[in-house]
C-alpha cells in the first residue's frame, strides 16, 4: 500500500499527478522526513503505471529535494529545504507565475486568489 493517496485522472500527465500527490502528502504530514518511499517497482505495480514513468517520478522527487536516495536503504523523504526563507520562497517563482496567469485568465481578483490560497493552506496544514 502506498503512503499517499491518488486518483489518476485522464488528460493530465500521470507523472505530474503523482508528483503533486507526493508533495501534498509531505505538506499534509502523511509523509514525514525519514519515512521510506516505495521503490520504483512497488510504485509502478501499485499505481499500474509504466516502470519508466515510476522511475521518472522518483528521479524528479530526488531532483526537487523531496526525496533522498541512500545506498542499501532506498529513497526516503528528505528534511525540509535549507536556506533562508527568501531563498526557499524564490523556489516557488515559476509556480506562482503560473497561478497568476491562470487566475487572470479566469478573471479572478488578487483578493479572490489570496482567499483561495489561504483556504487551501488551512485545508492542507490545519493552520
Amino acid at each position: 500500500m502506498l503512503p499517499f493517496s491518488i486518483d489518476l485522472k485522464p488528460g493530465l500527465p500521470v507523472a505530474e499527478q503523482i508528483l503533486f500527490a507526493v508533495k501534498r502528502a509531505v505538506v499534509a504530514g502523511q509523509l514525514r522526513p525519514g519515512d521510506r518511499f516505495p521503490s520504483v517497482r512497488v510504485l509502478s505495480q501499485e499505481l499500474r503505471i509504466n516502470p519508466n514513468t515510476a522511475h521518472k517520478v522518483v528521479a524528479a522527487l530526488v531532483n526537487e529535494g523531496v526525496l533522498v536516495t541512500t545506498p542499501a536503504v532506498g529513497s526516503i523523504v528528505a528534511a525540509p529545504a535549507a536556506g533562508t526563507r527568501r531563498e526557499r520562497a524564490a523556489l516557488l517563482g515559476a509556480e506562482l507565475e503560473r497561478l497568476v496567469v491562470e487566475a487572470r485568465q479566469l478573471g479572478l481578483t488578487l483578493d479572490e486568489v489570496q482567499d483561495g490560497l489561504a483556504g487551501q493552506w488551512r485545508r492542507l496544514t490545519g493552520k
